[in-house]
């Protein structure tokens, strides 16, 4: 097992100079001649990549976005010199690493990299356009008007895509996590079909080094909300434990061992932006959620933070060696149906479920609330490269998978 960091730092595993896969590369050397083949087009060119978590889509992203930016600075013969390109990602975490890896390539920039909203009102203000704008975490950009953080129009695409000659974007629609930037398959097909585009599609899973019957259980439970018969892989650690602290324990020994190890949950226990401490609890066990975020290294690669509880948004797109996931009070399970129950009513993240006045049937509303909670589970338990540690603070759910065991 490793003792040092040094390959767990998310810089090293989103760095332009990691190995792509023959597929990967198939990828970037497409992105790269549609770049090429639509730059001078008279409309906005899409191309689009899609794939479940861990497939490594941001691995191509920053592979291919060097790429261009190399092009662009010292290849006059070629028809991306000079281009002014951006790559954006509405991700506090996920811009630290990008800004973070601008500092160790000559062609990167930290000004190259910015969150959506910055980059759509400079562009507006300035009434001018990018040559090609990439947008990591598509499925984070918001699509209703969100006047706290200063963006006053109606989807964050659509500026973008007014903003550049070419959009290529990063989207997967199971990793939606509020309404106010709920994206289905639907709303892009509307957008891609008045635009030139391509779609590719990655689908070999590179975070989690698991067998296929892993994975089967993972997505039955997050995307079909099925318990499926437990996975047997000898070479990933999956555990359903029956105690939260014994999972804990468990997962900080894995930390001392090979770092990188985290404790993360749904967004069942309560939490506010006061500066106050708040507690994931259940069972004699209590462990504060994450606070105190450092503006410039991101929460699961600060040691002290194997002392807190992450969420969705502190570790989304980033790997971990071992993954501990509680799950909380929105999770349940129906005996009768042999399904999950989902019950937004317990998921404490409200800002996740503000309304919007283009959804107002009922119906709809829950169906959405569901999909995002689950959105939620399939985020976190796709976290771990080695194992994956579950324990269900809901009785029902706690039952159904301990006869699992």
């Amino acid at each position: 097992m490793e003792s040092t960091t040094t390959n767990n730092q998310a810089t090293t595993k989103l760095s332009p100079l990691k190995p792509l896969s023959p597929k990967q590369q198939q990828l970037k050397r497409q992105a790269l001649a549609f770049c090429r083949q639509h730059l001078r087009d008279d409309k906005t060119a899409l191309f689009v990549i899609t794939g479940d978590a861990g497939t490594g889509k941001s691995v191509v992203l920053s592979s291919l976005f060097n790429d261009l930016q190399s092009a662009s600075q010292q290849q006059p013969a070629d028809c991306l010199y000079q281009t002014d390109n951006h790559l954006l990602v509405n991700h506090p975490e996920m811009l630290k690493i990008y800004k973070q890896i601008a500092a160790d390539f000559p062609y990167l920039r930290k000004k190259d990299f910015a969150k959506p909203t910055p980059f759509i009102n400079q562009m507006a203000k300035t009434q001018t356009m990018a040559d090609i704008t990439l947008v990591d975490e598509a499925h984070l950009l918001l699509t209703k008007p969100d006047r706290y953080n200063q963006f006053r129009q109606n989807n964050q695409l659509t500026e973008i895509i007014k903003h550049s000659h070419v959009v290529i974007l990063v989207f997967d629609p199971d990793q939606v996590l509020k309404m106010k930037s709920y994206w289905n398959q639907q709303m892009l097909q509307q957008i891609l079909k008045t635009h030139t585009h391509q779609i590719y599609h990655l689908d070999q899973q590179f975070r989690v080094a698991a067998n296929t019957s892993v994975l089967h259980w993972i997505d039955g439970f997050a995307k079909q909300r099925k318990l499926l018969p437990l996975p047997q892989d000898s070479n990933y650690d999956f555990r359903i434990f029956s105690d939260a602290n014994q999972l804990y324990q468990t997962l900080k020994q894995r930390d001392r061992q090979t770092h990188l190890a985290r404790l993360v949950a749904t967004a069942d226990f309560p939490y506010k932006l006061d500066g106050k401490t708040y507690y994931v609890t259940t069972n004699h066990f209590k462990v504060p959620w994450d606070k105190n975020m450092d503006p410039n290294i991101p929460w699961a690669e600060r040691p002290e933070t194997i002392n807190e509880v992450g969420s969705i948004y502190t570790i989304q797109g980033f790997d971990l060696n071992y993954v501990g996931v509680i799950l909380g009070s929105s999770v349940s399970f129906d005996p009768a149906k042999k399904r999950l129950l989902i019950r937004p009513e317990y998921y404490q993240d409200h800002e996740a479920f503000k309304r919007r006045a283009d959804l107002t049937d009922p119906k709809k509303i829950l169906q959405i609330q569901q999909k995002i909670i689950l959105n939620s589970i399939n985020v976190l338990m796709k976290r771990g490269v080695r194992g994956l540690y579950l324990y269900a603070c809901d009785p029902l759910l706690h039952q159904a998978l301990a006869e699992l065991s």
